[in-house]
């Protein structure tokens, strides 16, 4: 890899983390953003998950279309493969966390199989493929792409703990607060826009 390949694998990382943060732009992975994003520990966990989930399968997915799928001609199979790649993967995940870590299992319970149907997860593949992006690129995407969630989870847990005490108006507690926090992280997200682009 030369000089300006990696400059470019770098730029994609922090593109995919901030200026095209997956969660905060393209609004992929909401749901568990916001069901698990009520205490740090539970949405750093969930998030290391995620950026682990999303970085390896992102690249067993790649090698999967460029090596099985593309010379076979089975593209029209890439969805099925996908899923059935990040499915298998998330299982492995959740036995080895519930073995090392079992009050990290019991917080994050329903949630941890529902990374499987994480959209931002196969978000992250369905581009890379889209964008042609070469091995490392594609690795350095998701792994960027998984850490702009992490943040924004943490960032939208450490604000939903502080607001515990906070006197909110009758009509927005609960999901109500919790979307317009999520509209104005959006927003600031989306001021990194310009910086670096990956289109």
């Amino acid at each position: 890899m030369n000089g300006t390949e990696t400059i470019g694998v770098v730029a994609i990382f922090f593109a995919a983390a901030f200026t095209n943060n997956i969660l905060l732009t393209m609004y992929l992975g909401m749901c568990s953003f916001l069901a698990v994003s009520r205490q740090v520990k539970t949405a750093i966990g969930l998030g290391v998950a995620v950026v682990f989930v999303m970085t390896v399968t992102s690249a067993i997915n790649w090698l999967a279309y460029y090596f099985l799928l593309v010379p076979f001609g089975l593209e029209y199979l890439t969805y099925i493969v996908f899923i059935i790649i990040v499915a298998a993967f998330v299982q492995i995940v959740e036995m080895v966390i519930e073995r090392v870590s079992e009050p990290l299992y019991n917080a994050l319970g329903i949630f941890l199989p529902l990374i499987t149907v994480n959209c931002a997860i196969l978000g992250a593949a369905l581009f890379m493929i889209i964008r042609k992006y070469s091995l490392a690129s594609a690795i350095s995407f998701s792994a960027g792409s998984g850490i702009g969630w992490m943040i924004a989870i943490i960032a939208m847990a450490g604000i939903r703990q502080k607001m515990a005490n906070s006197k909110v108006p009758k009509g927005l507690e609960g999901a109500g607060i919790t979307l317009i926090i999520a509209g104005i992280m959006s927003m600031a997200f989306m001021g990194f826009t310009g910086m670096i682009s990956l289109n």
